[in-house]
């Protein structure tokens, strides 16, 4: 740390710095709402003065610093890897050619909006500034006093995930979820009765459509109030009439194995017609009587102490698990600490009461907010460029460490009724952080599966049993993002960073370790009866567990029929399923490994008890699972591993279903006995890893789905059938007179 007049500079790791600069001295030590821990390891530097230059130089930058007000010839930092030079600006926001990071919110958007800066650059760096962010004292978090400047920059170059783990280091971790916010959530902007939430679940469940989340919008408090009051909006009193016998209806769904999530609406405070206003006034020193309204106050502490005691946590205990904060009042009063901020922060650690794993849902509220998952994203526009912009989204937040996201998968409002738009909204929805259909009031938007048509009907179950199938995967990457600070969802940049290409493909990204992404956010060709999406497939070989296609590296359009979209699993991918029925998230008894062909790998399976906050004492269980290909026998060789931890989280046996995805013919798949999972088990299975894909076969199936000209079918069919190798046909794709969409279709087949 280097002090001087106004000044202060902390280098906290050779790529981190804070710089500090204050007109009255009143330097923060205390933790603000963006930084919570600056007690770093000691790290190696150096320190010289020039010219009447403060020079400090680490293993990675240069800092060079006059000593006056920051300016921005005054104040420069130099990345030694990529040779590129920050200077201090208050006009580009301090972050030249940024990569984005989060915003908070996506309300009315139809497609894109600007995003706030993240901690990555183009040029290696970028600068995030907390001057202005409340600090923490004796828990409660109050205005800053002075004016000054208080800022961090990070220079990792191309090193994202270290960037990332010095993030957490310096802001907090991403608490780890509950299993249960990991399966399929049920939501919609409707005044359902219990009796009709009932019938809704009893036809999902005839349906076999798993969910692991109930959500109840605003109609599940009163609503309709004395104008005297205000408006409806605010409600913290159940509706009698909607919901008799609340507690039973409560009840009834935990037994049905969801959790349930209440809408809160809280800016009007806590006003005469509600059940709690009385308790709430006699306790805060208020004559109940005048029936004076109770402001909603979440900076005075004993608002906050009533309003959790008399209002929040009574309902808790009958079975609300977390509460939905639907705040949209903006950031308060001028130098106020942002309501926002305050609500996701002690409602996020009143969640965490009595062992309990908390959870909240609600708005992003700047850096920081990433400590407060899960994120509510907001009311979109139903249309494909609201969808369009979701995965890009999504995946940009890591730039911030914020990854769990929750969308109106299928789009709030509004827009036009298209139900190849759900079914592409949902099958990225299964393949991102969080899955939440949710729609508006309207009686045409019906996202229930019996209110959709064949085939997307199909499809549309397909997929959300998948999304219950792929929490064990899932649930290993949150307790991966919780200790390592590594993201489930990843630009490709992250993992392929000497590539333009790789800053390019808006809606392709890494799905935890071992699967890649492609979201379709476009609608169908017509005459391919196809849609596509653009990718970058990085190095080695990778297959699609849906269709088996391989793939080798390079830049390609991807294109598939509505039941599916591009999945890549890489060589020696590991993907544990769960094979439970119905509602269950629990640790399953029957597994499925999804295991990419032709490698080997390696994945850890982690479970816990799922709700409860004890894994961090320790009680937690690992699974390692291993496969070796040995070429030369064309053997996969697949070991796993007798767990490590508390055993009696898990079931004490357990069946796997073994499927390996790139083997020459189908899916090989092969089914173990009971195993005490205590004990290491061994299989062996034989079989060749595909060196190319059939491309007779396969494109005999895209033209034969396609409504086109038969003649051109024909023609084209008997170019695939006579090319003797694949680059003759792809000279004769080149200049063929057939559709654009069917050469790129066919095209995409060869290696």
């Amino acid at each position: 740390m280097t002090i001087g007049y106004k000044y202060r500079i902390t280098v906290l790791t050779s790529r981190l710095i804070r710089m500090e600069y204050q007109e009255d001295y009143n330097f923060v030590d205390a933790p603000t709402q963006m930084v919570v821990n600056r007690d770093f390891p000691r790290v190696e530097y150096t320190t010289n003065h020039k010219d009447g230059d403060l020079i400090i130089e680490t293993e990675h930058l240069v800092f060079k610093y006059d000593g006056k007000e920051f300016s921005t010839d005054g104040l420069t930092i130099e990345v030694k890897e990529t040779g590129e030079t920050w200077h201090y600006s208050i006009v580009y926001g301090n972050s030249d050619r940024n990569l984005y990071g989060a915003a908070r919110t996506l309300d009315n958007a139809d497609g894109g909006i600007c995003l706030e800066d993240g901690i990555f650059g183009e040029k290696g760096f970028a600068v995030i500034d907390d001057s202005e962010s409340a600090q923490l004292v004796n828990g409660e978090f109050v205005p800053r006093e002075g004016k000054g400047k208080d800022l961090y920059f990070f220079g990792y170059g191309k090193n994202y995930r270290e960037g990332l783990k010095d993030f957490f280091a310096l802001c907090g971790k991403s608490p780890l979820l509950p299993r249960y916010a990991l399966g399929n959530w049920w939501s919609r902007y409707y005044a359902y009765s219990a009796e009709e939430y009932n019938e809704l679940l009893d036809k999902l469940e005839e349906e076999n459509i798993p969910l692991s989340v109930a959500v109840l919008d605003m109609d599940w408090h009163v609503t309709q109030v004395d104008p005297k009051y205000g408006t409806g909006w605010t409600g913290y009193t159940w509706n009698k009439e909607l919901f008799p016998d609340y507690k039973a209806f409560l009840k009834n769904l935990k037994e049905r194995g969801l959790a349930t999530t209440l809408n809160l609406h809280p800016a009007d405070g806590i006003r005469g017609f509600e059940a709690q206003y009385e308790k709430m006034a006699k306790r805060l020193g208020m004559d109940p009587r005048d029936e004076r309204p109770i402001e909603f106050d979440f900076a005075n502490a004993e608002f906050r102490k009533a309003y959790f005691e008399l209002v929040m946590n009574p309902y808790e205990e009958d079975g609300v698990d977390f509460w939905w904060i639907d705040w949209q009042q903006g950031t308060g009063e001028e130098n106020a600490v942002d309501p926002l901020f305050l609500l996701n922060h002690y409602h996020y650690h009143d969640s965490n009461r009595a062992g309990r794993r908390g959870m909240v849902f609600s708005r992003y509220a700047g850096v920081g907010s990433h400590r407060y998952p899960v994120g509510f994203s907001g009311d979109t526009v139903s249309s494909w460029k609201s969808l369009d912009f979701q995965p890009y989204f999504t995946a940009i937040s890591s730039n911030i460490g914020y990854g769990w996201w929750s969308h109106d998968i299928g789009g709030h409002m509004m827009g036009d009724k298209n139900e190849e738009r759900l079914i592409r909204w949902i099958q990225f929805g299964v393949f991102s952080p969080v899955m939440r259909l949710h729609s508006s009031a309207s009686p045409f938007f019906n996202k229930e599966p019996w209110n959709v048509s064949e085939p997307y009907r199909r499809v549309m179950g397909e997929f959300m049993r998948l999304r219950h199938q792929l929490i064990p995967y899932i649930y290993s990457m949150n307790y991966k993002m919780y200790a390592e600070g590594q993201m489930l969802l990843e630009p490709m940049y992250y993992r392929i960073n000497d590539n333009k290409a790789a800053y390019e493909v808006r809606n392709e990204y890494f799905f935890g370790d071992n699967l890649l992404v492609g979201a379709i956010t476009e609608g169908t060709n017509k005459g391919l009866r196809r849609a596509k999406t653009n990718m970058l497939i990085p190095d080695g070989i990778w297959f699609d567990i849906f269709t088996g296609t391989r793939y080798t590296s390079g830049r390609r359009n991807l294109y598939r029929t509505i039941d599916s979209i591009p999945v890549l699993i890489k060589e020696g991918g590991i993907v544990p399923l769960s094979l439970n029925e119905g509602n269950d998230v629990s640790n399953p008894k029957h597994i499925r490994l999804l295991i990419g062909a032709g490698a080997d790998g390696e994945f850890e399976l982690y479970e816990d008890d799922g709700v409860t906050n004890n894994y961090e004492n320790g009680e937690f269980v690992t699974t390692k699972i291993l496969t070796h290909y040995d070429a030369e026998a064309k053997i996969t060789k697949i070991t796993i591993k007798g767990v490590e931890g508390l055993l009696s989280l898990i079931p004490q046996k357990r069946v796997y279903d073994i499927q390996i995805v790139g083997l020459e013919g189908e899916q090989v798949c092969y089914t173990s006995p009971e195993i005490p999972v205590q004990e290491d088990y061994i299989c062996e299975i034989k079989g060749a890893v595909k060196e190319k894909n059939d491309v007779k076969e396969g494109a005999f199936k895209i033209l034969e789905y396609g409504w086109m000209d038969i003649l051109m079918k024909e023609r084209t069919y008997d170019a695939v059938r006579t090319c003797e190798t694949e680059e003759q046909l792809k000279q004769w794709l080149a200049g063929a007179n057939i559709d654009l969409a069917v050469k790129d279709a066919i095209a995409e087949l060869i290696s």
